[in-house]
């Protein structure tokens, strides 16, 4: 019987290690994107600023 967990076992580990690994990467995608995107609007209120422009109309959310 012990060999049958020990079986069961090897045979999910690799799944749950690649998932967890696709895991991390979506989220360091997602992550940085959003930072991104929150510089590029801190940096574009800046210029507006500069030029002497009013602020950007905010963007309609896709929720």
């Amino acid at each position: 019987m012990d060999t049958y967990w020990a079986a069961v076992a090897w045979s999910l580990l690799p799944t749950l290690v690649v998932s967890a690994i696709f895991f991390f990467v979506l989220r360091g995608i997602v992550r940085a994107d959003r930072t991104e995107r929150r510089e590029y609007a801190r940096i574009e209120a800046e210029e507006r600023a500069r030029r002497g422009l009013p602020p950007a109309a905010p963007a309609a959310s896709d929720h």
